[in-house]
């Protein structure tokens, strides 16, 4: 199952900072310059964990913040670009 994180980083070498924007930017949205919103499952995070941690150095920082789905519809509108489909959508079908 997917849900939205909220991941920033602060990378203090341009090179791998390049590096670590591009690989986000694979996996979701930039809604502010070193802040994305990606939705994930457990699996593909843990992929996207490993291929940063390849790029960044231990002077550098991760964050990487779940967003429960009503979270997610709360995130302030002066963040970029349309956050519509940032709330989870009701299941049009009900398993019985």
């Amino acid at each position: 199952m997917k849900h939205w994180h909220l991941i920033t980083y602060d990378v203090r070498d341009p090179k791998r900072l390049r590096k670590a924007a591009k690989t986000l930017e694979g996996y979701g949205t930039r809604i502010q310059y070193s802040v994305f919103r990606i939705r994930l499952d457990a699996n593909t995070l843990e992929r996207l964990h490993w291929e940063l941690g390849q790029i960044l150095a231990d002077e550098d920082d991760l964050l990487v913040i779940p967003l429960c789905p009503t979270c997610a519809g709360k995130v302030p509108l002066h963040s970029t670009g349309d956050q519509s489909d940032w709330t989870d959508r009701p299941q049009s079908f009900k398993i019985v």
